[in-house]
């Protein structure tokens, strides 16, 4: 049995605005998304990670932002989508998708399980896919947000 002393969740992190185009980002809600809220990741680390998925996926999608601007929208919100789930259109969900599993592929690479037994190398060895995982998610939440099928190929 081992024992890990982990510091609570913070309770207030403030939200991460963005470009304008974009909606902001809400730690909580991303802690909550990518079940980190143990208190293991700190609000520090958790913010920096948001920022730069933020970034990687504003710059995925820079091209198809220009065509939306292009058109008259000036934000998210104001593109149409013909489905809205829970309040909120696929366009917003594939996006938050898409920051949240880049942000949690990075802070999985960047934080390796400190239990060194053979239990802890197992669970690492089972996190080793992970990132790449996340980031495919990421990739497929991108493709859907641009109305591109999403398809793996392999070479043989």
């Amino acid at each position: 049995m081992s024992f890990v002393a982990t510091t609570p969740k913070p309770a207030n992190e403030t939200t991460i605005d963005n470009d304008g185009f974009w909606p902001a980002v809400s730690p909580s809600d991303a802690r909550a998304a990518m079940r980190l809220d143990d208190g293991t990741v700190t609000a520090v680390r958790l913010r920096q990670a948001l920022i730069t998925a933020m970034l990687e996926v504003g710059r995925d999608l820079v091209d198809w932002t220009e065509a939306r601007l292009a058109e008259g929208h000036k934000t998210l919100d104001d593109v149409p989508s013909r489905t809205v789930i829970d309040g909120k259109s696929m366009l917003l969900h594939s996006y938050l998708q898409a920051v949240y599993c880049y942000a949690k592929a990075s802070l999985i690479e960047r934080m390796p399980d400190y239990d060194v037994s053979a239990a802890g190398q197992r669970k690492q060895e089972a996190l080793a896919d992970a990132p790449a995982d996340l980031r495919r998610d990421a990739l497929w939440a991108i493709s859907l947000i641009k109305g591109r099928a999403r398809t793996t190929v392999e070479l043989i």
